[in-house]
Formats: structure tokens, sequence, C-alpha cells
């Protein structure tokens, strides 16, 4: 059977610079079916999607469902849900949690904050807390977006809660069905694609040893497309591996040529040049959809600068 995934893969699509872009991620939990909308197609009340998408919009927040691994039966009404806010920037990198009754609090919370780095709103609102946990492995399932995510994003999810990764979620929808099974990796934002899973136990251990993993990485969702394969094209070149001290201060340029300047914590700079090309020949960017030549973050060059010496702020 062709699927969008099975072209990705035998054409060699690259995954860097595909991420979806947020700085900051707030998941809820919604067990039960999800339709191709989830915030508005489950068992979360329709009125109160509608709701969270409008107050995330322009935000930088953005707005996911998330339920347990395993069969998804049409439950009744879910007595009490968590909830975790995760911000990606780096040098401002956090992941806190809280537990609910009552989902409408959620609407209660600054979204402008809590998308700028500021967790006290969800603190205050929801009794929220930093998360003390294992890191979130997010995997895309859903199937009624793209039957890709459901067949191979599933099972991915499935084995690693029986591998006893506790922070194993499913969730709605992180973009570039084409690359399933796709996992997002909080607390840092990486996003991942046609992941294994001894792939993301090694992902996982990264994040707690504090390094990042670039091999199948798609990138940082904090940043925008040009900047997330500025990132991992830096890493490449220098060999860094540690989280949180690179960032991207500066795009100059539009589409289809950016030059990106990426800064070290150490004082270290790159300006990396990086070209929208498209992709050839034409493959289905999602199951069912026509033919397209999707977009890619192609890098052109990576140029350190002369050492200033001083560091920077990330």
């Amino acid at each position: 059977m062709s699927t969008c995934t099975t072209a990705s893969r035998q054409l060699d699509e690259p995954l860097s610079g595909t991420a979806a872009t947020a700085r900051t991620w707030l998941l809820i939990e919604q067990p039960g079916p999800w339709g191709a909308k989830a915030l508005t197609s489950s068992h979360l009340d329709p009125a109160l999607g509608r709701a969270l998408e409008a107050a995330a919009e322009g935000t930088g927040v953005r707005v996911a469902l998330i339920r347990r691994p395993g069969r998804h039966a049409d439950c009744g009404p879910l007595a009490e849900r968590h909830v975790y806010v995760g911000h990606t920037t780096p040098g401002g990198v956090w992941l806190h949690s809280a537990m609910t009754r009552d989902p409408e609090r959620l609407l209660e919370l600054d979204f402008a904050a809590i998308g700028a780095g500021d967790p006290r709103s969800f603190d205050d609102v929801l009794q929220g807390r930093p998360h003390t946990g294992d890191p979130l492995a997010l995997v895309c399932t859903n199937g009624k977006r793209d039957r890709c995510c459901a067949l191979l994003g599933r099972p991915l999810a499935a084995e690693l809660a029986a591998s006893g990764i506790g922070g194993t979620w499913e969730v709605t929808h992180l973009g570039g069905h084409r690359f399933s099974p796709t996992v997002l990796v909080l607390p840092y934002g990486y996003a991942y694609g046609r992941t294994e899973t001894h792939a993301v136990m090694e992902i996982l251990q990264g994040v707690r040893e504090g390094r990042v993993v670039t091999e199948g990485c798609r990138g940082n969702s904090a940043w925008e497309r040009p900047g997330q394969a500025a990132e991992l094209a830096v890493r490449t070149a220098s060999g860094e591996q540690a989280a949180g001290v690179l960032t991207v201060v500066r795009t100059d340029g539009t589409a289809p040529r950016w030059e990106v300047t990426v800064a070290h914590v150490d004082g270290r700079v790159w300006r990396v040049v990086v070209a929208r090309g498209a992709s050839l020949p034409p493959r289905p960017e999602s199951c069912g959809s026509a033919l397209g030549s999707p977009a890619r973050m192609d890098v052109v060059a990576v140029r350190q600068l002369e050492h200033t010496g001083i560091p920077v702020a990330c």
C-alpha cells in the first residue's frame, strides 16, 4: 500500500526545517476518539475548543490534545485531566504540569504571557508546578488527519509505553504527516521524523543529559523554519550537542533566501545561508492529496564569524 510516508522515504526527502512552529505548547488530556480538527471534534466541549484556538492565536502558543497510548473507546467525560505547558526558547526553557477537573479554567490563562515564556498564570489558575517526571515524548497518532499517523504512530507510542517510558503520550497534530511517525520531545521542543523506538529512547536519554540528538531531527519548534535548519546546520558543523546553548538571534532576507545568525552562549557566532527549494519529483504531502512539491529548507553555506570572546545571552 503506497502512502505519503512511503513516497517521502523513497525520495529521501530531508527532515531539517520541517517542524511545527510554536514557542509554547499547551497540552490538554482528552481520551476517546479525535476528529481531523481535534480541538472541536473530540469529547472536549467544541465551544471550549474554539475559544482556546481563538485565545492562542497570535501568541506563540500551540494548543493540542493528548491521550495515553492504547485503545480509545468512545468513553464518557473525564473526571480529572493532565495539562502541560512547555516553553521551548533556549535560555528560558521550562515545562510545568497540573491536574484539573474544570477545563474551562484554561480560558483564564494569560496566553500572551505564556507564549512569551512566563508560566505564572498557569501556576496561579491551575495550581501548576514545574514538571519533575520523565521528559515528554509526544507521538502524533491522529489517523483522522492522515492514516500514516495512525498506522505508524500508534504502534510506536504503544512500544514506548510498554518499554516503561512514562512520559509517552499520543498527540493530535505535529504537522508533516509524510514524516510519520513524528515525535515532539519536551521540554526542549525538538521534533523528529521517521522515528523508531530505539531512536526515541536515545533522544530521551539525551534530554535527561542535556543533549540534543540531531539524527532524524526536524528542528526546534521555537524557531521559524529557516532558523530550524540553520541551528541544526551549526550543530552539525561544530559538533555541538548541548541543549540550550544556541539561539537564532536574527533572520535577514525574505523567501526564498535568508541569512540566519546563530549565536552560542560562549560568544561564537555563525551566519547560515538558507534557501527555500521545491521537493522534486512531485509527491503527496499527505495521504489522498494531489501530488505537490513541498517546500524544503536547503542550507547553502555555514560560516563562523571571528570569535568575539564575549558570551551571548540566549
